[in-house]
């Protein structure tokens, strides 16, 4: 006698579910205990069920909703100093920043506390040192740059001659040696930001639909060590009289003060300084209701968290959310075997875990941003921060921080000197999983509601003392409603595979038999880990045009078919028809 239909398909949690999963897993269990290594040239038996792993999502209600603008990004004020902030009118630079609107543009690092206001409109004396013999036609040619943008109308953007950006990367070059310098010395020079500067930068981040933070310097001080807010008030009334749409943040990493200029803020002063700026900001009557992030703490160890507590404690409730930075590991010794360390990628996990205790002691319910975040500080290590492999601590970033509730995670850095950059000098994308490509795949799959994932075949027993690190990574989330190829209530499941074998996933429960658009991502070439070329469901991902992507076209997976990740490979997998409840709304 045939089953009745509504039996095939037990209610997802129930205990006919969990028997049914325990039945299909059985095997899987009996066949690992009883395994014995082949004869040489025989095939394993039991391969199939020893690797099926099957996957399933909770479609009732979303674990976390976080932000619009989860994925944002930050743009390092060293632009200031190599030039690059005159080119952001670039329509190129414009179409790719676009293309990962929504999101904030933190404009910040650790020269914030250096940057200086300026209210003039030209000052190429500020500007730095370009290439000698082309000194004087660089400048005239920037100046005639500026005169052309000020005659558009609305959003200004330039076509900039060749020649032209063949100069600026010959400028760039000499100064980034200087910027990299001051970096693994923890010494900064001063920058000065004008009131033209300023323009660029709010023209960039309005034509590409980003809303721009602002970082003051936190270090222009007084004698009594007390916050001089004169430099931060001057940018305050030029940027209302322009009615430039900005929210701020005050300082960087304030927990390594002492380190960087042998002057400490304690928690109490922090807290002060933040609440003379709250008044600063109702002071102007443009900012009353301004957004302000901090206090921007750096890595989550003894000295940076008695500070967040401090000021939490003193200060948490005039901060719209709390701001904290995550590195993985130091750029200067890097190697490619480390992206790959399920250890350092769950160090995220165990910050995550630290600062939300702090947070949560002292205001319940205050919105937690990673306000800074790349695979390496000291601006990352050729041929590893740039190539495939740094992808998969960037995406596992990603799943981690929305899975405990992060807010938003802005990526260090858009466009910039070093590694760890989305965007070249050249205004290209960086071709690398971590970088640009990646980040476009997740803002046009990936929404903010955040899905429970229920995985069997996929935990070992441990082992007396040993902690078990899967190294495969599923997270799921509400398709993007912002994406119009896939209907309201369809999901996105996306899985990093760092095993050196294939494996192989069955969607069970609520989402078997049902319609997939696979987004498979691999390294393209012969280098393998070190790759910086990637390929989309085997097609290359390059720009058509200054204004065009290439279309993100996906695999339509047989329905029932099991998933197979090939080893090394991050995969998206978008579940059309399934009409998750949480997903409708």
């Amino acid at each position: 006698m045939k089953m009745p239909q509504r039996y095939l398909f037990p209610i997802f949690g129930s205990s006919l579910w969990l028997a049914s999963i325990a039945l299909m897993v059985q095997p899987l269990i009996s066949t690992a205990a009883t395994y014995r290594r082949p004869t040489s040239g025989g095939k394993r038996r039991g391969f199939m069920e020893r690797t099926l792993i099957l996957l399933d999502v909770n479609t009732r209600s979303p674990v976390k909703i976080l932000n619009e603008n989860f994925l944002s990004l930050q743009l390092d004020p060293s632009i200031i100093k190599d030039g690059w902030l005159d080119f952001l009118s670039s329509k190129r630079l414009v179409t790719l920043a676009r293309g990962l609107s929504p999101a904030y543009l933190r404009f910040g690092s650790k020269r914030t506390d250096f940057l200086q206001f300026h209210n003039l409109k030209n000052l190429a004396k500020f500007r730095g040192p370009g290439p000698d013999y082309y000194l004087k036609n660089y400048e005239d040619d920037i100046v005639r740059s500026d005169i052309a943008l000020d005659k558009q109308k609305g959003c200004k953007l330039a076509n900039h001659p060749e020649m032209m950006l063949e100069l600026q990367r010959e400028k760039a070059a000499q100064m980034q040696l200087v910027l990299l310098k001051e970096q693994l010395s923890n010494i900064y020079s001063n920058i000065t930001i004008t009131a033209r500067s300023l323009d660029k930068l709010y023209n960039f981040a309005d034509c590409a639909g980003l809303h721009l933070i602002f970082g003051l310097n936190a270090l222009h001080r007084n004698p009594d060590n007390s916050w001089n807010g004169s430099s931060a008030l001057s940018l305050l009334k030029y940027s209302a009289g322009k009615k430039y749409n900005i929210s701020w943040e005050l300082g960087n990493e304030p927990n390594s003060y002492r380190t960087m200029v042998a002057r400490t803020v304690n928690s109490s002063q922090l807290a002060q300084d933040y609440i003379q700026l709250r008044t600063l900001l109702q002071s102007v009557r443009f900012y009353s209701r301004a957004s302000l992030y901090g206090p921007n703490i750096g890595r989550p160890r003894k000295n940076a968290l008695l500070l967040l507590e401090g000021f939490m404690k003193n200060a948490g409730s005039i901060v719209d959310a709390v701001t904290w930075q995550h590195y993985y590991m130091d750029g200067r010794v890097a190697k490619v075997e480390d992206f790959m360390k399920t250890r350092l990628l769950d160090t995220l996990t165990e910050h995550i875990t630290k600062v939300l205790k702090v947070v949560k002691t002292h205001t319940p319910g205050k919105k937690v941003w990673l306000g800074g975040v790349g695979p390496a500080w000291a601006a990352g290590t050729n041929n590893l921060s740039d190539t495939y492999a740094a992808g998969f601590l960037w995406l596992n970033t990603l799943g981690m921080a929305a899975m405990q509730g992060i807010d938003v995670v802005l990526r260090h850095s858009f466009f910039d000197y070093g590694y760890n950059h989305l965007v070249d000098q050249h205004f290209n994308p960086l071709p690398v999983l971590q970088d640009y490509w990646l980040s476009l795949l997740f803002k046009q799959l990936v929404g903010p509601r955040v899905l429970a994932v229920h995985v069997a075949g996929l935990q070992r027993k441990p082992r007396p003392g040993r902690v078990i690190r899967d190294k495969l990574r599923i997270y799921a989330h509400c398709t993007s409603f912002h994406n119009h190829n896939y209907v309201r209530g369809s999901i996105t499941i996306y899985i990093i595979n760092l095993h050196r074998s294939r494996k192989k996933i069955k969607l069970a429960g609520t989402l078997r038999n049902k319609t997939v658009h696979q987004y498979l991502l691999q390294p393209l070439g012969a280098d393998g880990l070190q790759a910086k070329f990637v390929q989309l469901n085997g097609e290359p991902l390059v720009m058509l045009d200054d204004e065009t992507f290439p279309e993100l076209k996906p695999q339509m997976l047989r329905t029932g078919r099991t998933i197979a990740l090939p080893p090394m490979a991050i995969g998206f997998y978008v579940i059309k028809n399934i009409n998750a409840y949480a997903c409708r709304r």
